[in-house]
């Protein structure tokens, strides 16, 4: 379970991750201090917990270090969200109330990412299962009864072949 990061930490994290390469505590320092008074060693000490916590990795440079993140953020929020739903005791309600608080535009991003996620479909297939004429009462019967598979990988999951 990724505990969320404090407020100092995703201060870091967010550089790191805005930056999308190896950077120095120094540099995190002076952005930083663009926004606040903070200390070099508080810096480093904040990238030496990530590192100890598995969000960053660190590659020496002379006496200094280099840290990258491990992740993305967008998978770091993933993971917030799916520990949150999974400490629910109703998680179809708990994903109901989140889809009730969600404006509009997140409603339609979340759809252009379940497309994503389900990948591409045949053209000519729709998402609801084709009616089988010889079973109306049936639709779920489909080609793949009758030997016309059409997608290999699920064959080999059922055959092992």
């Amino acid at each position: 379970m990724p505990r969320p990061l404090g407020e100092l930490e995703d201060a870091v994290m967010t550089r790191v991750w805005k930056w999308n390469r190896p950077v120095t505590v120094r540099e995190v320092l002076e952005d930083l201090q663009q926004e606040r008074s903070i200390a070099y060693t508080t810096v480093m000490t904040v990238l030496d917990n990530l590192h100890q916590k598995g969000w960053v990795r660190r590659e020496a440079e002379g006496r200094a270090y280099r840290y990258e993140a491990v992740s993305t953020r967008a998978a770091y929020a993933a993971a917030l969200m799916n520990d949150a739903w999974a400490q629910s005791d109703n998680p179809a309600a708990a994903l109901v109330a989140f889809f009730e608080m969600m404006s509009d535009e997140q409603r339609q991003t979340l759809r252009d990412a379940v497309r994503i996620a389900q990948g591409p479909q045949d053209v000519g297939e729709s998402a609801e299962p084709a009616e089988n004429p010889e079973n109306p009462e049936n639709p779920q019967e489909n080609v793949a009864e009758k030997g016309e598979e059409k997608n290999p990988a699920a064959t080999e999951e059922r055959t092992g072949r």
